[in-house]
């Protein structure tokens, strides 16, 4: 974990101009900063003169006006970047993980703690971090020039004791970055837990697990505090010795300035301007150090939402493509879940042709998989495939707590004429006419609201209205009655009049409607060998 990490404005763009205003507004804040300090000396050394103090007294309000206004913009500008920058690499991270296949993109759980707490956790990084660091950049050297200008003997001191400070602040900040990573992992697995658990809530009511899952969430919490409370242990001492240590050095330089004053080996006027240059050469350090321990979180996250770009291209290779062809082709496909030490599918060959090709066989053959490999979700670990464009149907296919027609607009731009079509094709229009406010109708989490068979036919609706060349649907047909299980077989055979569709079933009446039949048998409990048939 570097200070700052110039990966950051390479991928995300969108982080380069409120980072550079930043830097831009620091580095006046520290000329002004110093400026105050040479003004403010002028106007004691005019008290205790008895000299004019109109001027040096208009000097010091205009400096603390402009350094009242810069401070002003910097947390304007701050709370604005932290925002785009943090909602940047949200984005960023989100279509780049869309782009991946499941085997490439994070655990569900990592995830969410980084699309969430982590993105968030940014805000501090780029809001209060990134201009300490910048000022921490600019401030110490411009306060020692001015001292080698105003008084070299001062500016040694600082010049040997100002190092300390970065060296001090490195040796915490690894120290820190342990502790923030174990906290993060702990974070990451109490969200994943926590998310588990609510999903599965009903289930585990069932069973009379609930109470036990509640000792099991406290636990992780418990972890979840311990790690916190180490990383804010360590906040406070490093902090604590950081100031200390600038503190001495000040006092350093403000004892040598006395003594040398008391012998009438400096003037007033500069001594004054050595004692109050001084603490500007370390208080920006020091606030570097305070602020990482606050943006640790936000380090981390970026690490970890920018980690696969590191890795990979920005946008995951798609399989060779047949461009123009409305069809597909594998030859000697063979796929291993990860973990995993057998192929769940070995060189498996065919050509998926137009019409409604039927992928059936026992449960456990592989024919998830190998619907999942060519809709792209999963990439092969050798073998040649050739894919079009696909819409996936899973068995739990997304729907968006949102309107019916949100939910139908997902992923296309259908005119709202071949929105009725589609809908009269697949019979949900029938369903449409049965809820309260039609298409304006609001869901809840997977289509709360509808029935299992209307869900069907939603999805079905979607998929029809797609612009991919090829239809992909797994079990279409599974966990509905008979006569809406007839309705959703209908459906499919006049959309693969239109386009090609694969569809994975056990429905032997939607087996026997379709154009192709791939038969997918498990020979053995360890090795799977497909075998397709036409």
């Amino acid at each position: 974990m570097r200070p700052f990490d110039p990966h950051l404005l390479r991928a995300a763009p969108a982080t380069r101009l409120p980072v550079a205003v930043l830097a831009l507004l620091g580095g006046l804040g520290g000329i002004v900063a110093i400026a105050q300090a040479v003004a403010v000396a002028h106007l004691v050394v005019a008290v205790v003169e008895g000299h004019a103090l109109l001027t040096p007294g208009l000097w010091v309000l205009a400096l603390f006006a402009a350094r009242g206004m810069l401070s002003g913009a910097t947390e304007l500008a701050a709370a604005h970047a932290g925002a785009r920058v943090s909602g940047a690499l949200r984005e960023a991270a989100m279509r780049r993980w869309m782009t991946q296949t499941a085997d490439e993109r994070p655990a569900p759980s990592a995830m969410l703690t980084m699309a969430t707490k982590g993105a968030a956790a940014v805000e501090p990084y780029v809001a209060r971090y990134l201009p300490a660091l910048v000022t921490a950049g600019v401030v110490p050297v411009l306060a020692v020039v001015a001292m080698l200008w105003v008084d070299w003997r001062s500016a040694l001191i600082v010049i040997v004791t100002l190092p300390l400070l970065p060296l001090f602040a490195a040796l915490i900040g690894k120290y820190t970055q342990r502790a923030t990573a174990e906290r993060w992992v702990e974070t990451t697995m109490l969200a994943g837990h926590f998310a588990d658990v609510v999903a599965g809530l009903p289930t585990l009511v069932a069973y009379g697990r609930g109470n036990h899952q509640v000792e099991q969430v406290r636990k992780v919490g418990d972890r979840h505090r311990s790690a916190t409370m180490r990383t804010l242990r360590i906040a406070f001492l490093s902090s604590a010795a950081l100031d200390l240590l600038a503190t001495i050095s000040v006092a350093m330089v403000a004892v040598a300035v006395g003594l040398r004053l008391a012998n009438g080996h400096v003037s007033l006027l500069t001594g004054l301007m050595a004692i109050l240059i001084a603490p500007e050469a370390y208080w920006p350090i020091r606030r570097v150090g305070q602020e990482f321990h606050a943006a640790a979180d936000g380090a981390e996250a970026i690490d970890s939402l920018l980690a696969d770009e590191r890795e990979r291209p920005w946008h995951a290779p798609a399989p060779e493509t047949s461009s123009g062809l409305a069809r597909a082709m594998m030859s000697g496909v063979t796929y291993t879940y990860p973990g995993q030490s057998a192929p769940a599918i070995t060189h498996t060959t065919g050509v998926v042709r137009d019409g409604l090709t039927a992928l059936t066989g026992p449960s456990g053959s592989g024919k998830s998989t190998l619907l999942e490999i060519l809709a792209g979700a999963r990439r092969p670990d050798s073998g040649r495939l050739e894919v079009p464009s696909t819409h996936l149907v899973s068995q739990r296919a997304f729907i968006a707590p949102m309107s019916v027609r949100a939910n139908l607009e997902l992923g296309n731009d259908a005119s709202v004429d071949e929105m009725r079509t589609a809908m009269a094709a697949t019979g949900f229009d029938d369903v449409v006419l049965s809820l309260p406010d039609g298409v304006r109708t609001s869901l809840g989490d997977n289509g709360f609201g509808l029935s299992a068979g209307q869900r069907a036919r939603l999805v079905l609706t979607r998929a029809w209205l797609s612009g991919a060349a090829m239809v992909l649907l797994d079990e279409p047909t599974a966990h509905l009655d008979p006569a809406s299980a007839a309705d959703i077989r209908s459906a499919i055979v006049a959309l693969s009049k239109r386009k090609p569709v694969v569809v994975v079933t056990h429905d032997d009446a939607l087996a026997a409607a379709a154009d192709h039949q791939w038969r997918v048998s498990a020979r053995s409990p360890q090795r799977y060998e497909q075998e397709v048939t036409a």
